[in-house]
């Protein structure tokens, strides 16, 4: 059996923060004495990830995610515990790791602003010491995958914001890494942009093989890319499991999509279930898992439908739920 990719045990990381008043006061004292307190970011985590593995890493702001996923690729050092990936510690940032790593963060730059992508595509190239075919092979395809043409020859900066997010994304990929932290991929993209990424990353898992570890708020990019997901919330892990495990745990209900070919009474609708939409030609209807089959088969013998779709609660809801599940316990 292979080694997992990833392999996390126990780890955490404690920042030390600066606390102060506010007040001509508080801001002469805190040059004499400085306060501070410690926030625990990461709080025992422990996971695997086996190689070609797509999970996805939840949770709320603040959780720990960006903060994990740093340690993971030895941008920041762990206060304890382990982490290894691809069998390397990765705060010693050895090469033989970094060549086969990567981090995408949403919010961040790695080309250079001023020249057009292609420009700083040769220059990775040059720091990663790729073969030149391999090179050319891997960006030309992940530009068509990409849908760039011609945008790879404009300056960085007069890009947009979903264009430039495309780009940056060709960068980090180029030396075909084997594991990717992907942290917002997507975020600030219009939905087609979105889509575009999202194909793009199950594209690249299914050619190459890679791991990825992905955290994002869009549950659109979840629900497409990952069949497992992990939850942190305040530094520590509250599930690991399956999407769907988890969403017939938080909310074991479903949702009854009906339209209508006219418009029906509400109170024909309630004797179904909870009426969460009543419009002129599309209805929502919440289910408890035991009565969906009989309220399925009540709607289709006594409502004007023109079509009826079973579906899981949004897992925004889910999401939302699990947290306030959570914060009462």
């Amino acid at each position: 059996m292979p080694e997992p990719a990833i392999r996390v045990r126990d780890l955490r990381k404690t920042f030390r923060v600066p606390v102060r008043e506010a007040g001509l006061r508080a801001a002469v004292k805190s040059l004499v004495r400085r306060e501070s307190r410690e926030v625990q970011a990461v709080d025992g985590v422990s996971f695997e990830i086996e190689p070609g593995e797509v999970v996805g890493f939840l949770g709320p702001n603040g959780a720990g995610k960006t903060t994990t996923l740093k340690m993971l690729s030895g941008l920041l050092y762990p206060t304890s515990g382990e982490a290894l990936v691809l069998g390397h510690v990765p705060s010693k940032r050895e090469p033989a790791l970094l060549r086969r790593i990567t981090m995408v963060m949403g919010n961040r730059n790695q080309l250079q602003w001023d020249l057009p992508a292609l420009d700083s595509f040769d220059l990775i190239r040059a720091i990663y010491r790729l073969p030149a075919d391999q090179f050319r092979q891997t960006r030309d395809e992940f530009i068509e995958l990409l849908e760039l043409g011609d945008l790879v020859n404009k300056p960085v900066r007069n890009l947009s914001l979903g264009e430039r997010m495309k780009v940056e994304t060709v960068g980090a990929l180029l030396h075909r890494p084997q594991v990717l932290f992907l942290d917002e991929p997507t975020i600030g993209l219009d939905v087609s942009m979105q889509a575009i990424v999202r194909g793009f990353v199950r594209a690249y898992n299914e050619r190459f093989g890679a791991t990825v570890l992905l955290t994002s708020h869009y549950m659109e990019d979840v629900a497409a890319l990952c069949p497992r997901v992990m939850v942190i919330d305040k530094g520590r892990m509250i599930y690991d499991g399956g999407l769907s495990d988890l969403v017939r745990r938080v909310r074991p209900d479903k949702r009854m999509l009906l339209r209508l070919s006219r418009p029906v009474e509400r109170r024909d609708l309630e004797a179904l279930g909870s009426v969460i939409e009543h419009g002129d030609a599309q209805a929502i209807i919440q289910v408890s898992q035991d009565a969906l089959q009989p309220a399925v088969a009540r709607a289709l013998s006594s409502l004007p439908l023109t079509d009826l779709t079973v579906e899981d609660p949004p897992l925004e809801e889910v999401m939302r739920d699990l947290f306030a599940q959570g914060r009462a316990a």
